[in-house]
């Protein structure tokens, strides 16, 4: 009875751990993707843009110098939707490739860099995510249609 246990244990950490590690980016010198979207509440879309550019967009631009993100785009939809599939913005961006999401990157000594007001920083910061309803991070690949 021990050694099925055992066995059992063994065997289906094994498998668990196969899964875990196919569901892993692969390591790849392509660029990689990641959407980020951000649904505020109603009335606070351009409040929280305007942090967004103050506050969270230098970093990005300065993280864009440095070659480990490659791009940076941000958009909004033209027309509103449900409320359950809404959001307001779009941040897309192209990281020069998976590891780079995962470096170890130091964005606090950037941040405190590129803001020295600290106080006025993290104050602006905690009401950018004060006015979020909803935020979700989106890796995404791209599909070749054609290979079969």
């Amino acid at each position: 009875m021990k050694a099925s246990i055992v066995f059992m244990i063994c065997f289906c950490g094994s498998v668990f751990g196969d899964f875990l590690h196919a569901q892993e980016p692969k390591q790849s010198d392509k660029p990689y993707v990641i959407e980020y979207y951000y649904k505020a509440r109603w009335g606070y879309a351009d409040e929280f843009i305007g942090l967004f550019r103050k506050n969270h967009y230098p970093v990005l631009k300065k993280e864009v110098e440095l070659g480990r993100i490659l791009k940076v785009t941000t958009v909004k939809p033209r027309f509103h939707t449900t409320e359950d599939g809404r959001w307001d913005y779009r941040v897309t961006i192209v990281f020069k490739n998976v590891q780079a999401t995962a470096d170890g990157f130091d964005e606090e000594n950037l941040k405190k860099s590129l803001f020295p007001d600290q106080e006025t920083f993290k104050k602006e910061e905690q009401r950018r995510f004060e006015i979020l309803l909803a935020h979700w991070d989106l890796p995404i690949d791209d599909v070749d249609l054609q290979k079969p």
